[in-house]
C-alpha cells in the first residue's frame, strides 16, 4: 500500500498546474523527465492493481507480451512531435497523457517486466535503443520546427537527449552480455 500511496502522490504532484506548466515549458524536461516520472508513478501504483485484480493480469497478460506491447505503443505515441505539441494545447490530450502514461504504460510495465525472460528484456531494451536513435536523428536533423510550442534549438537538445539515452541503453546491453551476474551471488 505504501508504493501505491507514493505513486499516487507523485502523480498528483505532477498534475499540479504550476508543476505541469514548469515541466512542459522545456521540451527535454517534458519528454525525458515528466513523462518517465508519470510512468514511474504508474509503476509504483501497479502493485496495488496486481494484488487487487490478479485474475485479470493472469488472463490477459499471461506471458507479459500484451503488457509490453501496450507499453511500447503508448511510449511511441508520446514520442511523436505532434502529440507532445497537442499535450500543451488540447486539454483532452493532456488529460490522456496523465492517464495513459501511468495506467497504460506504468502498470503494464510492472506486470510484464518480471514475466519476460532475459532475452525478452534485452530485445525490448534493444528496440528502445533503436527507437531513441531514430527519434534523436529525427529531432536533430529536421530543419523544420516539429513542435509549434518549442523552438528548433529545443528539439535539437531533445534529439541529443534521445541519442544519449540510446548510448546508455547500448552500454547496459553490452554490460549485461559481458558480465556474468552469477559471479556476484
Amino acid at each position: 500500500m505504501g508504493q501505491f500511496i507514493a505513486g499516487l502522490l507523485l502523480l498528483l504532484a505532477l498534475m499540479i498546474p504550476p508543476v505541469a506548466t514548469l515541466m512542459e515549458s522545456v521540451m527535454i524536461i517534458h519528454m525525458h523527465m515528466q513523462m518517465p516520472m508519470l510512468i514511474i508513478a504508474g509503476f509504483f501504483m501497479g502493485r496495488f492493481f496486481l494484488d487487487r485484480f490478479p485474475q485479470f493480469f493472469k488472463k490477459y497478460n499471461q506471458n507479459g507480451l500484451p503488457g509490453i506491447l501496450l507499453f511500447t505503443i503508448i511510449m511511441v505515441y508520446w514520442m511523436l512531435p505532434r502529440t507532445m505539441d497537442e499535450a500543451l494545447t488540447v486539454q483532452t490530450v493532456e488529460a490522456f497523457k496523465f492517464i495513459s502514461l501511468p495506467f497504460l504504460a506504468g502498470v503494464p510495465l510492472r506486470d510484464s517486466w518480471k514475466k519476460l525472460n532475459k532475452v525478452g528484456r534485452n530485445n525490448l531494451i534493444t528496440l528502445f535503443a533503436v527507437m531513441f536513435i531514430g527519434f534523436g536523428w529525427l529531432y536533430i536533423q529536421s530543419n523544420a520546427q516539429l513542435c509549434n510550442n518549442y523552438l528548433v534549438i529545443d528539439q535539437i537538445i531533445l534529439g541529443w537527449g534521445f541519442i544519449t539515452m540510446a548510448i546508455c541503453l547500448v552500454i547496459y546491453l553490452a554490460y549485461s552480455l559481458l558480465v556474468d551476474p552469477s559471479q556476484y551471488e
